[in-house]
């Protein structure tokens, strides 16, 4: 075998190697982005299972606090902003626009939600309720799901941006589709910091 056949034999190896470790790197990376998007199809259910929950207190409560209607009317108003940001980042989880604006939505709806409740503390026929104890015990329950599913997400995604950062991946993943940092799903809103206290 001469020289430059050995020499050709050997860049053949070396590329082939290097091809095996792309590939590698780009199942690496797909994997992690499919584990983060799951991680948002999981906080997408809590979500909708909490935005299904609310329009049932709010008529709950209308019956007791029907001259506080500019709270109800808020609240309906936040969840609507809320479903609708859900949608938003539903169709591109990871995106840092709809992270912050889902973000956001929640936020205000924690916001709206806790005005309400602390209005519904002056209500003690209200409090009373076993509807309104059943629906304060599952938007907890709830809340407390979104809580670790969002930890769950945002733990995805710092695994994702790692290994797209990291070397050598840093200099494939542009050229696999991979060049834009995944966003952590933050609340605007401080108090969304801890679950709402929704229980009498």
């Amino acid at each position: 075998m001469s020289g430059a056949a050995l020499f050709l034999a050997i860049l053949a190896v070396l590329a082939i190697v290097m091809a095996m470790y792309a590939v590698g790197i780009f199942n690496r990376l797909v994997a992690l982005k499919n584990r983060y998007e799951n991680g948002f199809a999981q906080i997408e259910v809590q979500l909708k299972r909490r935005h299904d929950l609310i329009p049932n207190l709010v008529e709950t409560v209308k019956g007791y606090m029907s001259h506080e209607r500019e709270t109800l009317e808020a609240v309906i108003q936040a969840r609507n902003q809320a479903v609708g940001g859900l949608e938003k980042a539903a169709g591109a989880p990871g995106d840092p626009s709809a992270m912050k604006a889902l973000g956001g939505a929640e936020g205000a709806l924690t916001g709206a939600m806790g005005r309400l409740m602390v209005l519904s503390e002056s209500y003690p026929d209200l409090r009373a309720s076993e509807n309104m104890q059943q629906l304060t015990e599952e938007l907890t329950s709830t809340e407390n799901k979104v809580s670790f599913a969002r930890q769950a997400f945002n733990d995805a995604v710092t695994l994702y941006n790692t290994a797209k950062q990291s070397f050598p991946a840093v200099i494939f993943a542009g050229m696999f589709g991979h060049s834009q940092d995944a966003a952590f799903l933050e609340f605007d809103s401080e108090a969304i910091a801890e679950a709402p206290k929704v229980s009498f």
